[in-house]
């Protein structure tokens, strides 16, 4: 039982026990709670006070006249009782007063073990007492009062009983925690280290014997019995105590016996995971290395490999930061030992012995174990006589893991290699690793069927290109791109090399790879030279062999297509070579003509060579401001190479970028101009890179040799206008104007790139450029002039604050001239204009500024263009969160006042005024919740909008102004919670329900949802009180289909009782809008439903992210799954399946095998697991439609239900028609070439099948036809 009563102290011991015993069951316990009261009720007759030590002075007493009476056999209960009531008192007793009482109560104790009524829970009861009073009692000295005490709890450490052989260990442990810092703490030790060694002595030691009598199984069980004990005590004894334990541990390992080698390993396994406990390392070693034999001889069983690999991680551990050189010694058998594990047939230790090995691998093979094994490959040169250091013993471990049997956990194996290959790292993997690499390259060789871990052998790849470098990498395994046979060539390394590339040199770039481009561009000039001869040949008069030649110049253009893909590969390399490359001081010098001229002759490779001077300049940029990515987001290769780049090695890396941006800015200023499109924008992006760290005198020649060729064209451009303008059609300039306008593009745009590298004069005169361009007819001009100025806006702040006034001024002047595809950078220049103005303290002026650009960026919510409608969107959102930021002097008021000025929309003049207000204030409400309350204010004035029916509108304009409302109502109902629809819900419901009746059906389609969105927000209920009688027909309608819904749902619930990768609803309710997706897409809130799938009014599927698709790209989506396997190749309709391809074969096989799958499956019953025929209502259904004759492929077919009776069973014969059922017999008479035997064998076939003798098959169609149409007149008719 347990000491502890939770006694406040106040509380009277009596009390307490009372309330904690009183209400249970058990008989003893009612027996404790009636002798305490009767101690507490004696206590108080005399007068004593109830403390503690009075009931224990009490119970002492009792428990001392009751081992004096004669009557033992009812005296058990009562000891139990006084027993448990001191042991619960001991606690409350000051440790004086009990070293004081010592020796009376260790008599008194003493005197209940040998009495003849103890029981187990009597001894139970007396251990605890025993343990309290040896950790409290005289810790000085091992006297002749402790000694007595301690032996007889090591006397029931071996009891047959569990009870009380469980209390006396877990009191053991609890005694030698006490003992700990203490003199009484080796004598402890000792006495423990003797009984074990008398016990394994006397149960006849290392004489193992298969078959021991019962009185020798009774005293190995004792063994086994301290080796439980030994599993908590081991840990807290003297190194001295415990390395003459571990001797017996060896002993008893040599035994084999499973039992004895489980306790041993879990008492070794806590003993090794105490880092400040001293132990024996040389017998710790020992027994680890008997242990690694024992797994090397197939002797363990699962569970037994499992805790065998823990304790080998942890004891090799523990040795090695003890006595490193014991543990470097034995490490090969203990990886040998590991490896046997990965080698065995069970599945539980694999993920151990993994997991070992790489923390043995990353904490016991130090530097100093590696440069000793670098020190004698170098020594022994060529020739080795000396036997393989250390290292090269687990190296050559490690690598055997690659072999075939291991292939059932290479996956495995992958991850210990790679650890082995972090751990030597760049300077020495080339030492130990090359033939693991090369291991490596032969399993990357297997075919896909042979080999499934494919993805870990690239991740362990990607490791040893981190641990070695590219140099060291590829030198030890080359690309072999100069092979003329191209399945020689090892392209798969290239993805592989550009995930894991960091830190490299760009002088092994300049003098490697390029050096293969270069020999690979030969090559493919002379493919390119014998492709031509060949072509000549074919065409001359004398050639004859026609056909060969056709086939030899298929092979020379694969061959120059090949060859022009590795040189792409390899150029896709440079991004990775310039992240954080070592040597970019030193060698980007000798790379900058190569770039050079591939930019201006190659442009192919320009996006390469662009990103990669972007990663170079950014990099080195961020190092110098601080800005240093945190380890958690970097990889380990980039945790390696980021702290070498210092302030200084950054700041000598942007002076060489800096000495080279003359002629780079020059190279990639004269591509952009010529380049017929800058894809992603790379050029421009890479000229501002280089124009921010630029000198300034560089980028100012530069811009104004810009500004004068802008000039000057212009200036042509505006001459051409003139002669337009004067009528004259002499000369047809129309390819003349659109060069002009493409390059003044161009020239804005390279004006624009120059931005981080020009001051404020340069700016103004970018300013003065575009200040006409914006009033410009041509859209083009137009478009790219508010790019520039919105760039400038974002650029410069200060740009604003000078010419404020006159950029007002002149949004207003050309708002009405802006063209469509220039309306989103107009956007962009509004919002940093308000965004500046946010910044001001006048509000008065904020909110004018606002108002006057507001309707303009609430009307872009209506355009067309997708991007424009975007910017809108962002524009409102950004301008209300500006308003809502209290960090920028900002609050909820501002915020309400902006959704206010948003709502005056609503008193547009025109329709289009007043749908994109709505669309407006819905994105506002979508976005803050706060908005809520201002959305139902405004929620009358919305509903007026659905009952306008009048025709003051065209119906276009209605069409759109009822769509942004319905979209509104969307977003309240989703946002809201269902207490405030409540409140509006009748008025929505009467709103919306006016346009059930209307013809169209996208509107039908729209209520229907609405419905079912305030269905699942409020209840049924709750939209019955309030729906019109004339509708509650679509409320039954949209019930039914939600409990069809939902029994379809735990239908297939039940087929599948155990769906891991399907995410389910919330139990208790339909699909609610909270736990749908609930990103905003105004296209979606916005919809057409006439576009839309809606046959179902499944309303949980209209969710503000769009999880809906139109019935084209439905029927797109069914078309394409019924496409053959090599149509998605996408490949010509009528090109055929390339058979000699293997991955489309195998692509192609496979679909046809899931088909193949997929029509068993159809076909073959549903069976259980104890053979009984599953029957579902699917199945039921399914079989009621084939019986109807509805099928969902050919629609309908033919079911012979007019040859059924209604009076009675059977078929019926009808007039005119066919026998019902009637089938004619094979007869080989049929085919004989007698006209007898066929007439005889033909006889009666006029019952079964109608003879149109004399007419052709389109003559019987078309009469046939012709009946059918004419019996379907008389019906329409009728």
């Amino acid at each position: 039982m347990d000491s502890g009563l939770g006694m406040k102290e106040e509380e009277d011991f009596c009390n307490s026990v009372l309330s904690r015993f009183s209400n249970s069951s058990d008989q003893q316990h009612h027996h404790i709670c009636s002798i305490i009261a009767d101690i507490s009720q004696g206590l108080k007759d005399h007068g004593h006070p109830l403390t503690p030590l009075a009931y224990f002075g009490a119970t002492s007493a009792s428990l001392d006249k009751l081992l004096l009476s004669a009557d033992h056999n009812s005296t058990s209960h009562h000891l139990h009782a006084l027993l448990t009531i001191i042991s619960m008192l001991l606690p409350t007793i000051s440790s004086a007063l009990l070293r004081k009482e010592f020796d009376y109560v260790s008599a008194l104790l003493t005197r209940v073990i040998h009495s003849h009524a103890v029981t187990d829970s009597v001894i139970v009861s007396c251990l605890k007492c025993i343990s309290h009073m040896l950790i409290v009692g005289h810790r000085t000295s091992w006297s002749d009062d402790v000694s007595p005490l301690f032996q007889i709890l090591l006397q029931f450490i071996v009891d047959s009983r569990l009870k009380v052989r469980r209390q006396a260990h877990v009191s053991l442990r609890d005694v030698m925690q006490g003992f700990q810092e203490t003199s009484v703490l080796s004598p402890a030790s000792e006495a423990i280290a003797s009984k074990f060694e008398n016990i394994y002595l006397f149960a006849g030691g290392a004489n193992s014997n298969p078959n021991p009598n019962p009185q020798e199984g009774s005293r190995a069980q004792d063994v086994l019995y301290v080796l439980d004990s030994l599993k908590d005590t081991l840990p807290l004894m003297p190194s001295k105590f415990s390395t003459k334990i571990l001797s017996y541990f060896k002993r008893l390992l040599a035994l084999h016996q499973s039992a004895a080698t489980r306790r041993i390993t879990d008492a070794l396994y806590l003993l090794c995971l105490q880092p400040s406990l001293d132990v024996s390392s040389e017998a710790l070693v020992d027994l680890l290395c008997s242990l690694a034999t024992e797994v090397s001889s197939n002797e363990m069983s699962g569970d037994n490999l499992t805790f065998t690999a823990r304790l080998l991680d942890a004891g090799m551990k523990k040795v090695f930061s003890v006595n490193r050189q014991i543990c470097v010694v034995k490490l090969p058998v203990v990886f040998s030992a590991l490896k046997d594990i990965l080698a065995s047939e069970h599945e539980e230790p694999l993920s151990v012995a993994v997991d070992a090995l790489k923390s043995l691998i990353h904490t016991c093979i130090d530097d100093i174990m590696i440069k000793q094994g670098v020190d004698q490959i170098i020594a022994s040169g060529s020739v080795r006589k000396s036997a393989p250091t250390i290292i090269e013993k687990l190296c050559a471990t490690v690598e055997s893991l690659l072999d075939y049997r291991f292939a059932a956990v290479w996956d495995m194996s992958f991850q210990v290699v790679a650890a082995m290959f972090d751990r030597i790292g760049s300077e020495f993997s080339s030492y130990f690793l090359k033939g693991t690499l090369k291991s490596l390259e032969g399993i990357q060789k297997l075919p896909d069927e042979d080999f499934l871990y494919r993805k870990q052998l690239h991740d362990c790849m990607g490791v040893a290109v981190v641990a070695l470098g590219p140099e060291t990498f590829l030198k030890c395994l080359p690309l072999n791109v100069e092979a003329q046979d191209p399945s020689d060539t090892n392209v798969w390394l290239f993805p592989i090399l550009k995930q894991n590339i960091v830190g490299a040199r760009l002088s092994f770039f300049n003098e490697y790879i390029l050096d293969s481009i270069r020999v690979l561009k030969l090559r493919s000039a002379k493919v390119q030279a014998v492709f031509w001869l060949i072509f000549y040949i074919m065409f001359h008069p004398l050639y004859l062999h026609v056909h060969m030649c056709q086939h030899e110049q298929e092979g020379r253009i694969h061959s120059a297509r090949s060859v022009d893909g590795l040189v792409y590969s390899l150029w896709s390399l440079l991004p990775s070579f310039c992240n954080y490359p070592l040597d970019t001081a030193e060698s980007f010098k000798d790379l900058e003509t190569m770039l050079c001229r591939s930019l201006r002759e190659e442009s192919d490779f320009r996006g390469i060579i662009c990103s990669s001077l972007h990663i170079l300049i950014q990099q080195n940029k961020r190092i110098i401001e601080g800005e240093i990515d945190s380890s958690d987001k970097i990889n380990i290769s980039q945790q390696q190479a980021v702290p070498l780049y210092t302030s200084e090695v950054a700041a000598c890396n942007l002076d060489v970028l800096r000495s080279s941006a003359s002629a780079i800015l020059s190279t990639l200023s004269g591509t952009f101009m010529k380049s017929a499109k800058d894809d992603g924008g790379s050029l421009q992006r890479t000229i501002g890179d280089f124009a921010s760290i630029a000198d300034k005198s560089v980028v100012s020649k530069l811009y104004k040799n810009t500004m004068n060729k802008l000039l000057k064209v212009t200036k042509e451009a505006g001459k051409i206008q003139n002669i337009k303008g004067s009528g004259s059609m002499e000369i047809d300039n129309s390819s003349n104007d659109t060069s002009l306008s493409l390059k003044r593009g161009k020239l804005y745009d390279l004006a624009v790139a120059l931005l981080p590298g020009i001051g404020t004069e340069e700016i103004d005169l970018l300013f003065v450029a575009i200040e006409p361009a914006l009033k410009d007819t041509e859209s083009l001009i137009q478009k790219k002039a508010y790019k520039v100025l919105s760039t400038i806006l974002e650029h410069d702040d200060s740009f604003i604050a000078r010419r404020f006034e006159q950029l007002l001024k002149l949004m207003f002047e050309v708002m009405h001239t802006c063209h469509f595809s220039a309306k989103r950078h107009r956007l962009d220049c509004l919002y940093f204009l308000i965004a500046h103005v946010s910044k001001d303290k006048s509000e008065q002026m904020k909110r004018e500024i606002v108002a006057s650009f507001l309707t303009e960026i609430i009307l872009g919510l209506k355009e067309s263009n997708k991007k424009t409608r975007n910017r809108a969107y962002e524009i409102i959102v950004q301008i209300g969160h500006a308003c809502a930021d209290e960090d920028k002097g900002g609050n909820n008021e501002n915020l309400y006042n902006f959704f206010n000025m948003v709502a005056g929309g609503l008193a547009g003049e025109t329709p289009h005024m007043i749908g994109a207000a709505v669309k407006g204030m819905a994105r506002l409400t979508y976005e803050f919740n706060d908005l809520l309350s201002n959305a139902f204010i405004v929620l009358p004035s919305t509903l007026l909008l659905l009952q306008r029916k009048s025709r003051e509108i065209n119906k276009a304009k209605k069409f759109l102004l009822l769509q942004a409302s319905l979209g509104f109502l969307k977003v309240l109902v989703a946002k809201s919670q269902a207490e405030g629809l409540q409140t509006h819900m009748r008025g929505m419901v009467e709103a919306i329900l006016r346009w059930q009746s209307s013809s169209k059906n996208h509107f039908k389609a729209k209520v229907k949802q609405l419905l079912e969105m305030l269905v699942k927000k409020c209840g049924l209920v709750a939209v019955k009180e309030v729906m019109p009688e004339e509708h509650m027909k679509l409320l039954t309608n949209i019930r039914k289909i939600n409990e069809r819904k939902e029994r379809k749902h735990s239908a297939n619930t039940t087929r599948k009782p155990n769906p891991v990768h399907q995410k389910q609803p919330p139990q208790g309710c339909l699909l609610s809008v909270s736990y749908l997706l609930s990103r905003w897409n105004h296209t979606k809130i916005f919809s057409d439903f006439s576009d839309e799938k809606t046959d179902n009014g499944n309303s949980e599927d209209m969710t503000f992210a769009g999880r809906r698709s139109s019935k084209k790209s439905s029927f797109k989506s069914k078309r394409a799954k019924r496409r053959l396997a090599e149509d998605s190749y996408e490949e010509l309709e009528d090109e055929p399946l390339d058979l000699l391809d293997r991955e489309k074969t195998r692509s192609s096989l496979r679909s046809f095998d899931s088909l193949k799958r997929k029509l068993q499956s159809i076909d073959e019953p549903e069976i259980d697991a104890d053979g009984r025929l599953i029957i579902s209502e699917d199945d039921r259904r399914e079989t009621t439609e084939a019986a109807t004759g509805k099928t969902s492929q050919s629609g309908w077919a033919y079911t012979g239900s007019e040859y059924s009776s209604k009076k009675a069973g059977g078929d019926l014969k009808r007039k005119g028609k066919l026998e019902p059922y009637a089938y004619w017999p094979l007869d080989r008479k049929m085919v004989s070439r007698r006209p007898e035997h066929r007439a005889t064998a033909r006889k009666g076939m006029s019952s079964v099948v109608k003879r149109l003798e004399g007419q052709s098959v389109s003559n019987a169609l078309a009469i046939k036809g012709f009946k059918m149409k004419r019996s379907k007149r008389k019906a329409a008719t009728r």
